[in-house]
């Protein structure tokens, strides 16, 4: 069983290259990140490059976080901001060898306008991403974390995949977001497996790491992997005060390390 160490949350105690570095050291399959557009993704070449690890994916740019953004995508009257971050996102992604990007919805009132806006973005974002191999990501996230987000289902994910047929288009199958707001994941995964792109784990309910809470994943990934899912699980959890080393002995658990 392998992992891919998100570093939105993990080894955010120094700069992006070292984190991989970091990650690598720790036993560590790929990593994974949030929003990379600061670092020089020549460095990021060069640290991927060195440790072997391979980038999996990152997340277009959310917006103004400070007056409520998170995410662009869905919002009605600011397209041209979320194609210009989908855009950054992709030539940032082929930079540096990422093979997925994860378009952000951010917060709307849900209604149709909003549904329409994000299906146009996302139906862009798949076509600039296919000729260069990249798959595009969209996240069901619960509404305790960020209230209003646009998505928050797997079957409202799962309906926009449909509705689009692009194949290109994937769901984020995050185990946190997942358990909060419906449940009964290994049912769930099963059910849109074909059109899962890749699975994320923390514990619930505290988004810790994924040794405790409600969610026993020392039962549920090795189900997920019997079911035939081949690729790493991504590690995104708050590893809290401690740091991030302290916090990986669940790593050993899983063989991984």
């Amino acid at each position: 069983m392998r992992f891919s160490a998100n570093l939105g949350f993990l080894f955010t105690d120094r700069p992006l290259p070292e984190a991989i570095r970091a990650a690598a050291e720790a036993g560590f399959a790929a990593v994974e990140c949030h929003f990379p557009y600061e670092c020089a993704a020549a460095e990021v070449c060069a640290a991927l490059e060195e440790t072997g690890l391979p980038m999996l994916g990152l997340n277009t740019s959310p917006g103004d976080r400070a007056a409520g953004d998170f995410g662009l995508a869905a919002v009605p009257g600011r397209e041209e901001e979320a194609r210009a971050a989908i855009r950054q996102a992709v030539d940032y992604a082929q930079a540096i060898g990422a093979g997925a990007v994860h378009v952000m919805a951010g917060c709307t009132d849900g209604g149709a306008e909003a549904e329409a806006v994000f299906r146009a973005n996302l139906a862009y974002a798949c076509d600039l991403a296919a000729p260069l191999g990249q798959m595009i990501l969209i996240e069901p996230i619960n509404h305790r974390d960020v209230p209003g987000y646009h998505l928050s289902s797997s079957s409202a994910a799962a309906a926009v995949i449909a509705a689009l047929g692009r194949d290109n288009l994937r769901m984020m199958f995050d185990c946190y977001h997942l358990q909060i707001m419906e449940g009964d994941l290994l049912r769930r995964f099963a059910r849109y497996q074909s059109i899962i792109g890749h699975v994320q784990i923390a514990g619930v309910p505290d988004r810790g790491a994924p040794d405790r809470g409600e969610v026993d994943y020392g039962w549920l990934l090795p189900q997920m992997v019997d079911l035939g899912w081949p690729l790493p699980f991504g590690a995104e959890y708050r590893p809290g005060d401690a740091g991030t080393e302290a916090t990986l002995g669940w790593l050993a658990q899983f063989g991984a390390v």
